[in-house]
């Protein structure tokens, strides 16, 4: 039967759908009948509820579950004669003036648009190239040998420098109040090395143990303590402890104790160098990933389906709450989160969605079973125990769902820096790494 479709703006379409009252209500009865043979009802045995007393208890539920199975069915059913890609969940709702012994309801909905991208030989792609130099080793090696510096305690009429522990009593106080989390006795931090707020820092500095320093300090607005957030409080302080860092020496010893093969400074580097490139290579991926997909998006004309920008919103919205919820935030789940400051983010990713799905169906760029298991063994290599990581993945499907997202992304970038114009831009490894 052919189905009539309105066009009422852009992607948003209407059509009407009727169902016969006689087959909803033969399904409500059918429903009700295999739910007597199992519900439990006090005075009754199993299986021998009255099918009244079943319909006065489950009847509207029953009902209300057969008309969305039906509705949906015939709103699927219609859809698919009428060969239209359906975005996002439709809208239904009961229409007036059905035929007689009919049911009818209106469905809108939206469609997926017509999706067109630009000659790729258009577009103009800026790939950034790097390189793993000495100086990144070195600042690696320094940083394990400050994993496994050891501290003795210095002179009596030592001051207190960079890199020293401290152990210090400490006591604030707001308007001569104390405060929560302003006290504390026998606390270590290392100095200069951002453990507390810089003016904290600076006043410790240079003290000697057994010294007391009283020295106001002022939160930052955007502290994460907010009772104390932009206010000044006074502290006292006492230094208890001194303690200076010793650092291993870098020799063949210090690289055994890191489960070096070779036990070899040379081959600490080796190892150092590999796992550098390994993570170079990932974040210059997602820089090139970004900028050619984001060129790709730009130079493409479409139409987003809003109830696929809503559903992304409201994704958003629960996965900020989670966040919230995870660093412990009171009531995160009813926490007040405006859904407007997240749409232009879920435009901008229903709008990549859409471009990259045309793309890859265009171009035959879906991801192969051999570019999975590939990817998923280069992301383990860097685990200790590679096998496990690689059946982890393989025995989830949502997993790989998402490693299956990656290697189409790649394969997109690939095809579209085939096709595009690239210029070559330069950083150094630090820049990269954010460490710049």
């Amino acid at each position: 039967m052919a189905i009539e479709v309105q066009t009422l703006e852009k992607l948003e379409r209407k059509m009407t759908l009727t169902l016969p009252v006689d087959v909803i209500n033969q399904e409500v009865k059918t429903r009700l009948q295999s739910l007597a043979r199992r519900v439990k009802v006090d005075g009754f045995r199993p299986g021998k509820v009255p099918l009244s007393i079943v319909s006065q208890r489950y009847g509207y539920s029953v009902h209300y579950e057969v008309m969305n199975d039906k509705v949906g069915e015939a709103f699927q059913k219609a859809a698919n004669e009428a060969q239209l890609r359906v975005a996002g969940q439709p809208s239904i709702s009961q229409a007036e003036n059905a035929p007689e012994g009919q049911m009818a309801f209106d469905a809108v909905f939206e469609i997926y648009p017509e999706v067109k991208v630009a000659d790729l030989s258009g577009i103009t792609v800026e790939k950034v190239v790097s390189s793993v130099n000495e100086e990144a080793i070195d600042k690696t090696i320094d940083l394990l040998r400050k994993q496994r510096r050891t501290f003795a305690q210095r002179s009596m009429d030592a001051q207190a420098q960079a890199g020293d522990r401290v152990t210090i009593h400490f006591e604030g106080k707001i308007d001569g109040e104390p405060f929560e989390g302003g006290r504390a006795e026998n606390f270590q931090f290392i100095l200069a090395e951002g453990q507390m707020l810089p003016a904290f820092e600076e006043a410790v500095n240079g003290m000697k143990p057994g010294e007391s320093k009283t020295f106001p300090l002022p939160f930052p607005e955007d502290y994460h303590g907010k009772d104390v957030a932009g206010k000044t409080a006074d502290f006292l302080v006492t230094l208890n402890k001194l303690e200076a860092a010793h650092l291993p020496e870098v020799n063949d010893e210090f690289a055994k104790s890191l489960g070096v093969k070779d036990g070899t400074v040379q081959g600490l580097k080796a190892d150092i160098r590999e796992n550098l490139d390994r993570e170079l290579e990932s974040r210059l991926l997602l820089r090139r990933r970004q900028a050619t997909l984001q060129a790709l998006v730009a130079h493409a004309e479409l139409d987003l389906p809003q109830s696929m920008v809503k559903s992304e919103t409201l994704r958003l919205v629960d996965q900020a709450r989670a966040d919230l919820k995870q660093r412990g935030i009171k009531d995160a789940e009813t926490a007040p989160i405006p859904e407007d400051i997240f749409k232009p983010q879920a435009e901008q990713r229903v709008r990549m969605g859409l471009v990259v799905a045309e793309v890859v169906k265009a171009n035959g760029l879906h991801a192969t079973p051999e570019q999975l298991r590939e990817r998923v063994e280069s992301m383990a290599a860097s685990y200790e125990k590679p096998e496990e990581v690689i059946k982890w993945y393989f025995s989830d499907s949502s997993r790989l769902a998402e490693i299956e997202g990656l290697v189409i992304e790649a394969n997109v970038t690939d095809f579209v820096l085939s096709q595009a114009k690239v210029t070559e831009k330069t950083v150094s490894f630090e820049e990269l790494m954010g460490q710049g």
